[in-house]
């Protein structure tokens, strides 16, 4: 949950510290592999790095295991109340759409959703989760230790907060869904805009949409 839970201040931080990051280590430009003169505003920044997870199937998978492809990465949790469902809804829904015009296209992209709740997120819970969206979407999980790695490699700060006495927790993090190009590396945010304002919010999944149809060549 990145709303209520987590402190705004630190969602204020992240995502400029993102794209500081990408202005600061942008490079001369043959690092983007998207076949777009423009770049995208995470280009050169230093976000992602190999990992071994497991998937919902419990089946061991690494970052390398989809070089080739373009990777829509979203940090979230099954248990997520609100902005994770939202977020996820509006990127698959445009996925489809975009998998209906350029079937091709959106072959060379794999979708996933990279736990930060790994004590309840087991394989079977995200096989459950992630199959109501999209049956292309996976999920990622792995231990405490594993997790943490990833999210510091992949700039997402993320928190577990729990009232004393509690046996219920919720997990409060950045908001950062991904979109990194055929060899792994950063390209841009994609545009899920704030699930706090649905009025001003119904054409993100056209934003969604008309980000892939940019970036993925």
């Amino acid at each position: 949950m990145a709303g209520p839970v987590m402190n705004k201040a630190k969602i204020a931080f992240a995502l400029p510290l993102l794209c500081l990051l990408a202005a600061c280590n942008m490079g001369a430009g043959d690092n983007a592999s998207s076949g777009n003169s423009e770049q995208g505003e995470l280009v050169g920044a230093r976000i992602g790095a190999p990992f071994t997870l497991t998937n919902q199937n419990g089946q061991s998978v690494q970052w390398d295991d989809f070089k080739g492809q373009y990777r829509l990465v979203y940090f979230g949790y099954t248990y997520c109340p609100d902005v994770c469902p939202v977020d996820l809804q509006r990127i698959m829904q445009a996925f489809g759409r975009f998998e209906k015009d350029k079937p091709a296209l959106a072959a060379r992209v794999q979708p996933m959703l990279i736990s930060v709740d790994p004590a309840r997120d087991t394989p079977a819970v995200l096989k459950t989760y992630v199959a109501a969206f999209h049956p292309r979407l996976i999920g990622l999980t792995g231990t405490k230790d594993q997790i943490a790695r990833v999210a510091k490699d992949f700039a997402v700060i993320y928190n577990v907060e729990q009232k004393p006495g509690a046996t219920d927790y919720q997990v409060g993090h950045s908001r950062t869904p991904y979109l990194f190009d055929t060899d792994g590396k950063p390209v841009a945010l994609v545009p899920v805009d704030d699930p706090g304002t649905p009025d001003v919010d119904e054409g993100a999944p056209d934003k969604v949409l008309a980000f892939l149809e940019k970036w993925v060549k």
